[in-house]
């Protein structure tokens, strides 16, 4: 049997071409780098309410089971390992995967990464408490198919917060103009402006794929303190979402 796939291609060479750099708080992925506290207050409160967990304990997410998928050098997989997770970091990029393996094996921890993609996952019967779909879902050729086989990869009452771009012009000046061609964050090109949902598509979206979304905020950058926040109202340009496999 033929295996579908959601994979772009042209968008995965995007993330082979700057790999090597994952791990450079200075380098391509600094935005990246920049935002990773914000996404991990969001990701870890999440986790905490739906799974009842003390976040002040030593190991808070012990006994579940979590895929970062788009895992790119392991940003996210590598925290969520420190929290006690048994984490799957898949990513479609192969360049992606010794990185991120190199980087875990010097920091001590067991983070099982895998070069493949959430629907071949879903057909091999893998299943996990949390899916982490952080910054992919922009990349995708099909969003509704990919969103789909993440809803497939998660046990019933599992969570899964899945973050991405709002479309507007406001997100394009940020997005594109600012991050890509005036601070020069990321190389020209990293983003399609065409391909960045709104929040009411990505729940429409998220609700068609079988789960029922319970939450969204945006993350919003502050150029004054220079950091990155959540925020309960202004979603015009990054924002993150949680929803659930009831």
């Amino acid at each position: 049997m033929t295996q579908t796939t959601t994979i772009d291609p042209a968008e995965v060479a995007k993330f082979e071409a700057m790999a090597a750099e994952w791990w450079d708080p200075n380098g391509k992925f600094r935005p990246l780098h920049m935002l990773n506290p914000c996404r991990l207050d969001y990701i870890t409160g999440q986790i905490a309410a739906e799974f009842d967990r003390d976040l002040k304990g030593p190991r808070p997410f012990e006994g579940l089971r979590l895929l970062d998928i788009g895992c790119g050098g392991g940003l996210l997989s590598e925290p969520m390992a420190r929290l006690g997770a048994t984490v799957v970091g898949a990513d479609a990029a192969e360049r992606n995967i010794p990185v991120a393996r190199l980087h875990a094996e010097q920091s001590g921890l067991a983070i099982d990464y895998r070069h493949t993609s959430a629907e071949a996952l879903a057909a091999a019967g893998e299943a996990f408490d949390v899916v982490l779909n952080m910054e992919v879902v922009e990349h995708v050729a099909d969003p509704l198919a990919y969103l789909t086989a993440c809803q497939q990869l998660l046990k019933p009452g599992g969570l899964m917060i899945c973050s991405t771009l709002n479309r507007n012009p406001k997100s394009f000046a940020m997005a594109i103009v600012g991050a890509e061609w005036v601070m020069r964050w990321l190389p020209k090109g990293t983003h399609d402006w065409r391909k960045f949902i709104t929040p009411d598509e990505l729940y429409d979206l998220i609700r068609r794929a079988g789960l029922q979304p319970v939450d969204r905020k945006g993350m919003v950058f502050n150029p004054v303190s220079w950091k990155w926040s959540l925020s309960d109202r202004d979603l015009s340009v990054n924002y993150v979402t949680a929803s659930v496999k009831r």
